[in-house]
């Protein structure tokens, strides 16, 4: 798989996520934020909380849960990111990191992908 068909299966992920998430109530704040210190999924708020959603995209859990490649450097950069993104964007929302996984066994032809979100992941 080349690497723009990686980033455009990731940015599927990501529309599965946000729509997702608007299906529950929140509210999308910002998809695919860059800084220097590297990219946040999406920002969404509920009215309580901020959260930055890293979404990982997997085909199946045989080898290990998505969740697990948010390891404590990827969580590292989450955070110096999300310290940025709050000295820009200050609110009075608490913040918070959520981990969304998909599952697609047949990548953007799966007709139902499972994602499981992991609010508070760290």
């Amino acid at each position: 798989m080349s690497g723009e068909d990686r980033r455009l299966l990731g940015r599927w992920g990501e529309a599965l996520v946000a729509a997702d998430l608007r299906g529950k109530g929140f509210d999308l704040v910002a998809a695919g934020w860059h800084c220097r210190m590297g990219e946040i999924d999406l920002i969404a708020s509920d009215g309580r909380y901020l959260c930055f959603v890293e979404v990982k995209l997997r085909k199946n859990a045989r080898f290990a849960q998505a969740r697990e490649a948010v390891d404590r450097r990827k969580q590292e950069k989450l955070r110096l990111a999300a310290q940025l993104y709050l000295a820009e964007n200050p609110t009075r929302l608490q913040p918070r990191f959520d981990v969304a996984e998909v599952y697609a066994p047949e990548g953007t032809a799966t007709r139902q992908p499972k994602i499981q979100y992991i609010e508070d992941a760290f």
